[in-house]
């Protein structure tokens, strides 16, 4: 994948201080945790700068905990469709980038991109900042608070930590050097206990359905763990059970895909360097879908339910991995 270079956090302020436009910062459709705490923080460095950058994603809130963080922490986001957009606003996407299937094109111009996964660079985006070995979002925008000098307050440490923690399945997937400096200013400063609360809590009584699905269809072949749930999975969900059945000794690559009306969603987890999630799924999903992420975890969607055949893609998967 081709991305640009980081890019100088002080270029953004010029930016959208120069265009004398209204702000607003984009996280990807159905965000998670790193997307909201990074879009959070991201606005309360801009408002330092006299940028006042409103909060919004579409899709839904899906994951009881975000809601959690969201309502404990005041964090002020709003569903795209409350707030009248123009042609004219700019548009600072977070965890997402420009052309993605997850980030919905909404009115306004993307000016900028702050990102961790690995992905296509935007030519048409003025300002770019991309990094993949990154573990979370949440990274990103702390480098930023670091390169002006900013305290982080309280508020703001704790979403940050929580982004970071999920993003990186508790410091154990996808961590750098900087990661580690995040964690360890962030947690100085964070609220521990809401933090360690909404970490502990990332499952309700209702999801134990679909753990008992996950453990009696599981199908595992050469360390390759396939399962669909045709009965619908939301996407964040299907991640943590991705965790849970990586947790297993005969297991070092999952694949977790399900029907979520005329859509499927898929959801990796990868353990062995030469099996990269990323460019497996987008392999895969090639003619009849979209995918990406990273070369430990990644998701991806085939709009058209349709074309989804169970055992044909576990096959596709098995050929991919040079098992069969």
């Amino acid at each position: 994948m081709q991305t640009k270079a980081q890019a100088n956090p002080a270029d953004l302020i010029s930016l959208l201080k120069a265009g004398g436009r209204r702000v607003f910062i984009q996280a990807h459709n159905f965000p998670d945790h790193d997307a909201v705490a990074a879009g959070f923080a991201l606005q309360y460095w801009l408002q330092h700068f006299g940028i006042n950058a409103p909060l919004i994603y579409d899709g839904e809130i899906e994951r009881t905990s975000l809601r959690l963080m969201i309502a404990e922490l005041g964090i002020p986001i709003q569903q795209c469709r409350e707030r009248d957009l123009h042609e004219q606003d700019y548009i600072v996407l977070i965890d997402g980038c420009k052309g993605n299937k997850n980030v919905t094109d909404l009115i306004g111009e993307e000016v900028a991109v702050i990102d961790h996964h690995e992905t296509h660079s935007p030519e048409d985006v003025r300002y770019v900042d991309i990094r993949p070995d990154f573990g979370s979002s949440c990274t990103v925008i702390h480098t930023y608070y670091q390169s002006q000098g900013l305290e982080i307050p309280q508020q703001i440490a704790t979403a940050m930590l929580i982004g970071l923690n999920l993003d990186t399945a508790l410091m154990t997937r996808g961590v750098s050097p900087a990661d580690i400096d995040a964690y360890a200013d962030l947690y100085r400063r964070a609220n521990i206990s809401l933090v360690n609360s909404i970490l502990r809590n990332q499952v309700q009584t209702r999801d134990l359905a679909f753990y008992r699905h996950a453990i009696d269809s599981i199908q595992i072949t050469n360390r390759f763990a396939f399962c669909y749930f045709p009965q619908g999975c939301n996407q964040n969900l299907l991640g943590i059970l991705g965790d849970f059945l990586l947790a297993l000794e005969e297991v070092d690559f999952v694949c977790l895909c399900a029907q979520n009306e005329k859509r499927v969603n898929f959801s990796l987890r990868s353990e062995r360097d030469d099996w990269n999630a990323a460019r497996i799924i987008q392999s895969v999903l090639a003619g009849v879908g979209f995918g990406g992420g990273h070369k430990e975890m990644a998701g991806g969607l085939i709009p058209n339910a349709a074309l989804f055949d169970p055992r044909k893609i576990e096959q596709a998967f098995l050929r991919e991995l040079n098992i069969i």
